[in-house]
């Protein structure tokens, strides 16, 4: 088998985390009942909020799962929180003893009051390549029989891996347990309250979570998704919160072309930032050689093996943002599951508007066919793309130097979007989302080091500003389309472009006039650097960010590892 129990991983059982001791109490008590996912789903018909829609589930993924034929996509939908709450979180490993003390206490009375409901619970496994398999447990009440249901399809039921696992390499990992409780309510002042009492409580280093009081399935994805990664991190691995996909010009007609090999890419972007577009385009806007094959490894979520030059994959299905999805969208047909939908009768059939109009976040748990071919293993990234809104950066920057490469990963900029529990005006300010991931939840330093080994063992950088440039003012930007952005991905995969250095920032590159013109006209001229109007605001603008760059980095744990610190903070500097 590959994970390990407790009693299978602790040579020492007092290692082992009361928080943890806590879960597995629960988790084994016999009144438990295990359910799988047809009973899940049976169970969630019933459950209030839940609607019946006309959509059938994705035939193939439905038969897998042991539905009855004609199964129909059911949609969830939450109340005033439709999001994740990251001021929710708890770092069990990172509070004082005190507090420690009292969250066990809280804890235990959480699960004194969860054992007076019926509970159910749910085996998965997690990641589905035969070196990167971890068992995981969901356990609940019956209530968010919804949750379970959509917990076992974004992961992998159990069963259907069972063999697989069972002689998959053994890792030095303890399976995963998600406690969750959405009835908790508190009024202690300690616990975040933003729409309600939540707590996530995230005890990594023992691979255990408790969700209290949170009814989004955000919350059970990406915090199993959370521990997933960290401990793909514990084994030396990349944890990485972005896409990736494998293109072959073995099969292409031009012998040039054909040269080229199998090259993969992989995208690091918060949502609204093209990573799912990037990942999931079927031929990038047109521009690829005619003839190519392409296979997705995931949009989401992969860990890349350094030492084995290889990336594997965690989940069989995408949870999407439906926002441009009108009634008649063809990826309807590979649905699911939905939440948060409006829903509309049109003759005398219910359909999901995925047009956010009940709310903003509408979500839907889609096959991974709907990316055409995949695999669960791929090669070593060519290139890892870093996807930004920032308006003092070119379409794309290409990273000569290896440390500007992993500073610009580490301080990458976003802004909050409606995926995130916060305030209207969280959603105006921009932010650090370091690797594009806010479920890391060990110290930043260790993924500094992990993308440098991934950057220093062959894999370039670029950086895509996924927004607008400045042209004369922040009022006035040149917008960059996404059809340029994908002709440039299709320009790094086939060695198109040329590159010349970006005087104001070392160890960055711009493409040349020469090379960028034949393949986007017009291209040097509107996005040159050396072009802007108002050229003293644009570069005042551009030490600016750089700065906030340098003091993002700078009040990171990355000041307990001085000499990697200022390495970053050297191939940072702004040369005006």
């Amino acid at each position: 088998m590959a994970s390990k129990s407790s009693h299978q991983y602790y040579s020492n059982l007092k290692d082992c985390s009361r928080i943890r001791v806590v879960a597995e109490t629960v988790m084994l008590n016999p009144r438990v009942q295990k359910i799988s996912a047809a009973e899940a789903y049976k169970m969630a018909l019933d459950q209030p909020g839940v609607s019946e829609t006309d959509i059938e589930i994705y035939p193939t993924f439905a038969k897998k799962l042991g539905l009855p034929n004609g199964a129909k996509v059911l949609n969830d939908c939450h109340g005033k929180i439709i999001g994740r709450t990251a001021k929710a979180r708890v770092f069990y490993n990172r509070i004082e003893e005190s507090e420690k003390t009292k969250i066990e206490g809280d804890i235990r009375e959480a699960v004194y009051q969860l054992e007076q409901n019926d509970l159910i619970k749910a085996e998965a496994i997690i990641g589905l390549d035969k070196d990167l398999m971890i068992k995981g447990t969901f356990v609940t009440t019956r209530s968010d029989a919804m949750n379970v249901f959509n917990w076992l399809t974004n992961f992998t039921p159990f069963e259907l891996l069972k063999e697989e696992y069972r002689n998959s390499k053994v890792l030095p990992i303890q399976d995963i347990i998600i406690v969750a409780f959405n009835e908790w309510t508190c009024d202690d002042p300690y616990y975040c309250n933003i729409g309600s009492p939540q707590l996530a409580l995230v005890d990594e280093q023992h691979n255990v979570i408790f969700n209290l009081g949170m009814r989004y399935f955000g919350e059970r994805k990406k915090g199993t998704l959370t521990l997933a990664w960290t401990s793909g991190m514990r084994l030396g691995m990349a944890a990485c919160h972005g896409g990736i996909k494998e293109i072959d010009f073995a099969t292409c007609n031009d012998k040039d072309v054909k040269k080229l090999g199998k090259r993969s890419i992989a995208f690091y972007g918060l949502s609204g930032t093209g990573k799912s577009s990037h990942t999931n385009s079927a031929d990038n806007a047109g521009t690829m050689p005619e003839g190519f094959s392409k296979v997705v490894l995931h949009d989401d979520a992969f860990q890349i093996d350094t030492k084995n030059k290889i990336c594997r994959v965690w989940e069989p299905s995408l949870f999407d943002k439906t926002d441009s999805r009108p009634i008649d969208h063809p990826d309807w047909k590979y649905c699911i599951s939905l939440m948060n939908h409006a829903l509309i009768e049109v003759d005398g059939k219910l359909y999901p508007i995925g047009l956010d109009l009940r709310q903003a976040n509408g979500r839907a748990l889609l096959d991974r066919d709907l990316l055409g071919k995949w695999v669960n293993r791929c090669s070593f990234p060519k290139a890892l793309a870093w996807l930004m809104k920032d308006s003092v950066l070119p379409p794309i920057l290409k990273f000569s130097d290896h440390y500007l490469a992993v500073a610009m990963g580490a301080a990458l900029i976003t802004k909050r979007n409606r995926a995130e529990n916060v305030t209207e005006e969280e959603l105006k300010k921009l932010v650090f989302e370091p690797f594009a991931n806010p479920f890391r939840v060990y110290e930043l330093w260790r993924d500094v080091e992990s993308f440098h080994k991934v950057i220093s063992s062959g894999a370039e950088s670029y950086c895509f500003n996924s927004s607008s440039y400045w042209k004369s003012s922040e009022a006035d930007m040149e917008v960059i389309k996404l059809n340029t952005s994908l002709t440039l991905q299709t320009a790094i995969l086939t060695d198109q472009l040329e590159w010349e250095k970006w005087d104001v920032l070392a160890g960055a590159m711009i493409p040349t006039r020469e090379s960028i013109e034949k393949i986007l006209p017009g291209y040097y001229d509107k996005y040159d650097p050396y072009k802007r109007q108002n050229v003293m605001d644009y570069l005042d603008l551009l030490k600016s960010r750089f700065k906030q760059r340098e003091d993002f980095l700078k009040s990171s744990d990355l000041k307990t590892k001085p000499e990697l610190l200022n390495k970053l903070l050297d191939a940072l500097k702004i040369n005006v």
